[in-house]
């Protein structure tokens, strides 16, 4: 379609101009001649642009060539679908990003660093392991599982170099609390206090209130099956369901779903989460028994039955949780401040669990003082086991946030350390290797994994290189489940409670960036409060769809009832600004210049035109209806042969009480410069004003619109059918439109 876009001041300004100045004039109106005739084969928008006066500009819209998207994606199709030797061969080292990378590694260089660092890691895994299976509702040895093959898979399949993937707290809280729903619908009792059964420490050993085992019939099961086994047989099937979404969401490229993760929900959540995990480990902390509390507002029951039973406390573990955690946070606070002068930072939980565990054994605090022990840890492997598939249906929906909490954490740490250290990571990639570090563990015992923050940001101070440090962390691990982990036996539990709380330090700090925060952004610091209550006092999951659902309002909102202004000249310049904001403006006599900051939609139309109506005080539509109401009473009095109006005025009188108050402008320029994109509700808004003021005799002139709002407003028909009114219409700029509004000859009745 032929379209022409031009100032109609040009044409006076070449009329006056020098010259040889007049070939510009002749070439420009012969380009508006083919354009209105239809002789022109391009689409042309000619402009003088304002910081050149004399000098004229044709602007040529490219000419968009149509894609046929069925032959695009079947020529897609057809490429995905062959299979040549070289293609099977990328694909098999995209999948395996290791064997692109091992084959360079350099030995002398990396080794060093990645094997501190993983030793380092390895360290901290173990307590870390052992202390989050009590917030997954497990035994330890499947926390160690967990850590083991994740590092080995995520060492294949990973593309970021110093991310730590294994065991993380607030996956584990995810997990505790469908496996505590699922065992108490299934009758089983959650209260894990009792004594643990002495024997070899076979994993067939359950607490004596749970030794009645429970036939497989509960979910579809056909064998004989404890609370133990049941809960494990729980969470590896939520980890398999929740690996299967995010490895779809690989296969489907639906990693943009992340997006909708903003910074706040996350430090929201992730805050909300940290006090549901703080409240959980305070019966542990004072050693008293209380049941554990499911459902909704859980944190509000917890603390309610802590205070009832208060006066149980275990004497013993409040003592030693006191110690562990002045202990721990005074070596967390000492290594941040001198973290440049250590190579590495102490390993302090793992000194604390082995002074802690040679207390406890040597002290009997279990059989003296009743303080409550993690018990026996079995050595070794159990013969991998497909999750359950009718499990698998009644966690599904479950699995489905636990999968986008872990991929968004594992892909965001992954971006702050390509950034950081100058390297590409592949985010669909970083979705299969989450995605299969969670399907394939899940046969071996494991339940759902991600990064972790904390444990990253060690692997990075202590020089890790490549993933091959995940690897020395696995054998750490390996080497725990294989020989050390009875050693465990006489660990309190109260000391895994203050390993897990003083762990938290990070997101619990977020609450003192709260005013730092409101400061920065108001409605980013409302997000995060909303979204950490909802996960605090509702659930982390209920409090994770809150958060989402919360900040897309906040948007929708904010593009409901943008900012608008009226605009003023900025003194001997071309440019214009808000009245209100700046002083100094000088308004344009006969001219308002309206700016609108959003895209103009359905659900903002009724904001723009009372803030239209309201900013220019005057409301088109009411003008009209008093003019007819005048005109009609006018009419009646003519009838009756009456030379008087209905006001009691001459009739050369009546045009001055037509209008009681006077317009004080004949022209309004719409800045479009904020306005984003038109919809069909937004161009018809448009065509309204338009038809409306200029009823009264009013020019609604736009200004700095961008491509896409043109091609709406053409095809909506703003411009008519030949766009033959267009240069009178649209400018590129304030300035002009405001100098062809100054232009135009007007009435002089500025009553109209």
């Amino acid at each position: 379609m032929q379209i022409q876009q031009c100032l109609t001041e040009d044409f006076n300004s070449f009329q006056r101009a020098k010259p040889e100045q007049h070939s510009c004039q002749k070439s420009l109106q012969e380009h508006i001649h083919e354009v209105n005739t239809g002789t022109m084969e391009r689409p042309l928008e000619a402009i003088r642009m304002e910081n050149t006066t004399d000098s004229c500009f044709l602007m040529e819209r490219k000419t968009r060539v149509k894609i046929n998207r069925k032959e695009v994606m079947l020529a897609k199709l057809r490429k995905s679908c062959s299979c040549t030797p070289k293609k099977l061969k990328n694909f098999v080292m995209d999948f395996l990003p290791v064997l692109r990378w091992l084959p360079k590694y350099h030995c002398k260089e990396y080794i060093w660093g990645d094997v501190m660092s993983g030793l380092v890691i390895g360290i901290i895994l173990v307590p870390q392991a052992i202390a989050y299976s009590l917030l997954a509702g497990l035994k330890p040895i499947y926390s160690l599982y967990t850590s083991f093959f994740a590092n080995i898979i995520y060492f294949l399949m990973g593309t970021s170099r110093h991310v730590s993937v294994g065991i993380f707290s607030l996956i584990s809280l995810m997990v505790g609390q469908v496996v505590d729903r699922e065992l108490l619908l299934a009758g089983f009792d959650l209260n894990d206090d009792a004594p643990p059964a002495l024997g070899d420490g076979s994993l067939k050993n359950d607490s004596q209130t749970n030794t009645t085992a429970f036939n497989l019939t509960i979910a579809g099961m056909n064998a004989e099956c404890g609370k133990e086994c049941y809960a494990i047989g729980i969470a590896t099937a939520l980890t398999f369901v929740a690996g299967v979404y995010q490895v779809l969401m690989g296969i489907f490229r639906l990693g943009f779903v992340s997006m909708y993760l903003s910074e706040s929900v996350l430090d929201g959540f992730a805050t909300g989460a940290s006090l549901t995990i703080l409240t959980a480990q305070v019966k542990y902390l004072i050693g008293i028994k209380i049941p554990r509390s499911q459902g909704h507002g859980m944190l509000v029951i917890t603390w309610i039955n802590i205070f009832r039973n208060i006066s149980q406390a275990n004497l013993c573990d409040v003592i030693t949780s006191a110690i562990c955690i002045v202990v721990l946070v005074t070596a967390k606070e000492l290594g941040d401040r001198y973290k440049h002068k250590l190579k590495f930072p102490l390993p302090t939980e793992l000194v604390v669990i082995v002074v802690a565990t040679l207390v406890s054994h040597y002290g009997k605090l279990n059989e003296v003082y009743a303080s409550s022990v993690s018990g026996a840890i079995p050595t070794g492997f159990i013969p991998p086991k497909v999750p359950h598939f009718n499990l698998m249906l009644r966690v599904a929906v479950d699995a489905l946030p636990l999968a986008i909490v872990s991929f968004v954490f594992t892909v965001s740490l992954s971006e702050m350390c390509a950034k950081k250290y100058a390297y590409t990571i592949r985010a669909n990639q970083e979705m299969f290797a989450v995605g299969f570090c969670n399907i394939i563990p899940s046969f071996f015992h494991s339940f759902a994994t991600s990064a972790a923050l904390a444990k990253t940001l060690v692997k990075t101070s202590t020089g890790c290189q490549t993933q091959v440090s995940g690897v020395i962390s696995a054998m750490v691990v390996l080497l725990v489940l294989l020989f050390l982990a009875p050693l465990f036996y006489s660990l309190q539990k109260c000391v895994l409670a203050c390993i897990i709380i003083v762990s938290l330090r990070g997101a619990l700090r977020k609450f003192r960036d709260v005013p730092a925060r409101y400061h920065v952004n108001k409605v980013d610091t409302l997000v995060w409060v909303i979204t950490m209550l909802a996960s605090a006092l509702i659930s982390t999951e209920i409090g994770l769809l809150v958060g989402i659902v919360f900040s897309m309002l906040c948007i929708i909102v904010r593009t409901q009832r943008p900012r608008t202004a009226l605009l003023g000249q900025i003194q001997d310049t071309s440019f214009y600004e808000d009245e209100l904001e700046y002083e100094n403006l000088s308004s344009v006599p006969k001219v308002k210049i309206f700016r609108f900051e959003a895209p103009l939609y359905y659900a903002n139309r009724n904001y723009f035109l009372k803030s239209l109506y309201r900013l220019t005080n005057l409301d088109p539509n009411l003008e009209a209806a008093r003019r007819k109401k005048y005109e009609k009473k006018e009419k009646q009095h003519l009838k009756k042969g009456d030379h008087t109006t209905a006001n009691g005025l001459g009739i050369g009188e009546t045009t001055l009480q037509l209008v009681p108050k006077q317009i004080d402008f004949q022209a309004l320029v719409v800045d479009c410069s904020s306005i984003s994109f038109l919809d069909t509700t937004g161009v018809n808004t448009l065509k309204e004003i338009l038809k409306d003021y200029k009823d009264l005799n009013i020019s609604v002139l736009l200004a700095c619109c961008n491509p896409s709002v043109i091609d709406s407003l053409k095809r909506g028909g703003y411009f008519g059918k030949d766009f033959g009114s267009m240069q009178e219409m649209l400018f590129y700029s304030i300035h002009k439109a405001v100098e062809f509004a100054k232009d135009q000859n007007l009435p002089a009745d500025c009553s109209v």
